[in-house]
């Protein structure tokens, strides 16, 4: 399991990211990674729960329709894909070590070793990948991720039952935030959807933080997955995501949880960078639109809320969708050199 994109002529020209919102595919014909056509694919709501264990994918046929939907609509020839995983379905962990061994086979069992005292599932079994954030005497910063085999398999498993060959696998904020520019300044990217929200910062291609947050939410009554005559919810439409996962937090406690995720992640900034940052980068269902007028309703102040993944990204064939930009760092970042 990879943690970053590498070179994209080892990769597939192809990415599709599965979320509980919805699934969403596209193609980049070349290293920049514009995005030259992109798809999505409905859930409905309840048919991917991620998590550590086993039965992310509750509704088989239902993710496999809209993985197989998403990727046919422009895949073209192309068969190898890169997936793109929920945060949820992974854990992402920094790492300080006095040292480690220069080769992958050396210090993968270090890594491992760690990773026991920390994972809430078997650390031995586990799909690991790790990359050196920074390195000087005396310390080795390392970025690690780790997925639990079987959850692994389930989302490897749609995508080869869907026709296709799965390549790399991503977790969703690392692979959105391979869409930024060199160029960036410091950056603090937000991953919001209904019931998860996770907080990044990054400087120069090095990770800082990285804070997932998954929400345990309670129903209203004649609210959530099943409406009163026991039928699902419609699934989502990108076209209306942002809307409609504001109006699928039902519960006050969510949207203080992410306001207050977005909160602390600020603080960390400033206190990490001394500056405060001048813009939230986002990501994710809900959206810049939906997480500023979030944090405006839970008195958060209001910095800047820009998308992450620019219009410069999209290709003609992208740009004339109706998947929002909010939907795709993901796969861009998947597909870029």
């Amino acid at each position: 399991m990879e943690i970053l994109p590498k070179t994209l002529g080892t990769r597939p020209r192809l990415a599709v990211e599965v979320r509980a919102e919805g699934v969403v595919a596209a193609r980049a014909e070349d290293a920049a990674g514009l995005l030259s056509a992109v798809s999505h694919g409905r859930l409905t709501e309840g048919a991917l729960l991620p998590g550590l264990k086993g039965g992310n994918v509750v509704d088989r046929f239902c993710v496999l329709a809209a993985v197989r939907e998403a990727l046919n609509h422009i895949a073209g020839s192309g068969r190898d894909v890169t997936i793109v995983v929920p945060d949820g379905a992974v854990r992402v962990l920094l790492l300080d070590f006095d040292d480690l061994p220069g080769k992958t086979a050396e210090a993968l069992p270090v890594i491992r070793f760690r990773l026991k005292k920390l994972l809430p599932f078997d650390a031995d079994t586990a799909a690991v990948s790790y990359q050196v954030m920074s390195s000087e005497r005396g310390m080795v910063r390392v970025l690690a991720v780790a997925m639990p085999r079987e959850v692994l398999e389930e989302y490897e498993g749609i995508v080869s039952a869907a026709g296709y060959v799965p390549g790399a696998v991503l977790p969703s904020t690392l692979a959105a935030l391979a869409a930024l520019d060199a160029q960036e300044t410091p950056a603090l990217v937000v991953n919001a959807g209904r019931s998860s929200v996770t907080t990044a910062i990054v400087r120069d291609g090095i990770l800082l933080l990285h804070r997932s947050l998954e929400m345990a939410f309670e129903e209203a009554p004649g609210a959530g997955a099943h409406t009163a005559e026991g039928q699902r919810m419609s699934p989502y439409d990108p076209a209306k995501s942002q809307t409609q996962v504001l109006e699928r937090i039902e519960s006050a406690v969510e949207a203080r949880e992410i306001a207050q995720a977005v909160n602390v992640a600020s603080a960390y900034f400033e206190d990490m960078l001394a500056t405060a940052p001048g813009k939230v980068l986002c990501t994710g269902p809900l959206g810049a639109e939906g997480l500023r007028a979030l944090l405006e309703e839970n008195g958060v102040k209001c910095q800047e809320t820009q998308e992450l993944v620019s219009l410069a990204a999209l290709g003609p064939g992208a740009a004339t969708t109706r998947v929002p930009r909010s939907w795709l760092a993901g796969v861009r970042g998947a597909l870029r050199n």
